[in-house]
């Protein structure tokens, strides 16, 4: 899964959102890390609808523009929690390795400059 789609399902696991409202809420659950350009964004929505994780939940004319919004599946919010429970568990690994691990700077250590980010707009 995707880094863009890991964020679009989580920002739709509580409620149905339109595509602006995913972009700030992206934006906000990733501390700022993804920021989405619309085609992206739209893009990804696509795929998540052909594959089954999202759906239209309702469309809405609002000052004469059509937003549509779209609401997390039943076998999204599994995709979600799968993927959630493989990050974690890399997670716990990561930590497990650098607790027995050399010192952060050393060569073959876990890095002088901390914890990476998984920066940049997408």
């Amino acid at each position: 899964m995707t880094r863009a789609a890991f964020f679009i399902l989580t920002a739709l696991a509580d409620e149905a959102r339109h595509g602006y409202g995913i972009l700030q809420e992206v934006e906000e659950l990733s501390e700022g890390d993804v920021v989405l350009r619309a085609g992206t964004l739209y893009g990804v929505l696509d795929r998540l609808v052909n594959d089954g994780l999202i759906a239209l939940d309702r469309e809405e004319v609002q000052q004469g523009r059509l937003r549509r919004y779209y609401r997390i599946t039943e076998d999204g919010a599994g995709a979600l929690a799968a993927e959630a429970g493989r990050m974690a568990a890399g997670a716990r690994a990561a930590v497990r390795r650098l607790g027995r691990g050399r010192a952060p700077g050393h060569p073959g250590g876990a890095g002088a400059t901390g914890t990476p980010r998984w920066g940049g707009a997408v």
